[in-house]
């Protein structure tokens, strides 16, 4: 924090989250602490590269004033990730009532013996996605013990045989249906030839009995003419 007769100012660096075409903001407060209105003007070097809201205010006494300073999406990135921006808060003290529209330039000019805070803060690039930190061992013995060779040797043993079982149940799994469908298959196939034999057998069964039928029917015929005849030679004796 910056502290001054007018104004605190925090931060005293504009630190920016840097990423490639991408647009970029922090903030900065500023607090009154003295009983007067104060008025506040933020100017850069690079005015094209950010955009300041708002870059002219006044500061109630006693209370605090939010500047928002948001960086244009960048194309390209420093080598070194360092800026040579700047900018400079300038604070003076206003006639109690007014407003933000009765700032003028000329209210910060250095003239006779008037006072005109001013102060300069400098641009920061931070990393947008920050590496995450590496914990240190500690040598008190506060992180847990690694496992010895040994053991990750037996760890690595019952993964091996754990990602085995996996894999082999399947297989097992598999040729088990395998063996079914086989066997219900060959029975299918079984009963399907005991069907047809019996219908063959049964064909060959109707057509004896319908020959011994033909064969009765035709002794009988001759049977009964023999009988006819004899009985009408009888009668014309």
């Amino acid at each position: 924090m910056s502290t001054g007769d007018l104004l605190n100012i925090h931060p005293i660096e504009l630190k920016f989250p840097f990423e490639l075409k991408k647009q970029s903001s922090c903030s900065m407060q500023l607090t009154n602490k003295s009983d007067k209105y104060v008025a506040f003007k933020v100017k850069t070097t690079n005015p094209r590269k950010y955009c300041v809201r708002p870059n002219t205010g006044i500061v109630m006494p006693g209370s605090t004033c939010s500047v928002t300073v948001t960086m244009q999406a960048q194309k390209e990135a420093p080598s070194d990730m360092q800026c040579k921006d700047k900018f400079l808060l300038q604070s003076v003290v206003a006639p109690d009532g007014t407003t933000t529209k009765g700032i003028t330039s000329e209210m910060f000019n250095k003239e006779g013996d008037k006072v005109v805070e001013e102060f300069k803060l400098r641009v920061v690039y931070i990393p947008a996605n920050p590496p995450s930190p590496v914990p240190e061992e500690s040598d008190e013995g506060s992180s847990p013990p690694r496992p010895s060779v040994l053991e990750n040797g037996n760890q690595d043993s019952s993964l091996l045989d754990a990602v085995s079982r996996t894999l082999e149940e399947p297989k097992e799994k598999s040729f088990e249906t395998w063996s079914l469908i086989s066997r219900l298959t060959e029975e299918k196939t079984s009963a399907l030839q005991q069907n047809q034999k019996l219908q063959h057998e049964l064909e060959l069964m109707r057509k004896q009995i319908s020959k011994k039928h033909a064969g009765g029917f035709s002794l009988l015929v001759v049977f009964l003419v023999g009988l006819f005849g004899i009985l009408v030679g009888y009668i014309f004796k």
